[in-house]
């Protein structure tokens, strides 16, 4: 088992520029210290340096991180692709062994609206459409329904508000670490 009855993770998935990263960011603005933030593109590009492939490296990173900062006491949010083939299972084994509240959503976002956020972003010029194409799952839910789909016209502020509301983060003091 981990975490305590308390502690929450949050999981986000999503396609390229859905706003992953953006919405984890602004929890953790919002909620303060005391929230991991356990991004997917920090351990697999950054840390590992590898490709996302089935059994790569940095799925047992992302497991063994938020499971070591879940024993810690801090709420947890797990944020990228996560492709529901290659990281499910090691979803699911998390969600299974967390003692508190788990949360999975999964921001959808048609694929025109990725490229359009896409343009904005610092690494534009390194990954072009092709590669987006090739990366892009229409709803590549987790199976067994346990996601809340949040689809392109909620507000960076008005998701951040539904996540902080459900899994009950506004309870907590701010920046209680």
């Amino acid at each position: 088992m981990v975490g305590t009855e308390d502690t929450r993770l949050v999981v986000l998935r999503g396609n390229s520029a859905s706003g992953k990263s953006t919405v984890a960011a602004a929890l953790r603005d919002r909620f303060g210290r005391g929230l991991a933030l356990v991004g997917q593109d920090n351990l697999r590009r950054i840390v590992l340096r590898e490709r996302d492939r089935p059994g790569a490296a940095n799925i047992g990173l992302i497991d063994l991180t938020a499971r070591y900062a879940m024993d810690a006491g801090y709420h947890v949010v797990v944020e990228g692709i996560l492709y529901a083939d290659h990281y499910g299972q090691m979803l699911a084994r998390l969600r299974a062994d967390h003692r508190g509240q788990t949360h999975n959503y999964y921001l959808d976002v048609p694929f025109e609206e990725t490229l359009a956020r896409h343009a904005t972003k610092s690494i534009a010029h390194e990954v072009g459409e092709q590669e987006l194409r090739d990366w892009y799952r229409a709803l590549d839910l987790l199976p067994g329904g346990v996601e809340t789909v949040i689809g392109s016209n909620s507000t960076v502020d008005e998701t951040v508000d539904r996540i902080m509301h459900d899994t009950g983060l506004t309870d907590f003091p701010r920046g209680e670490r």
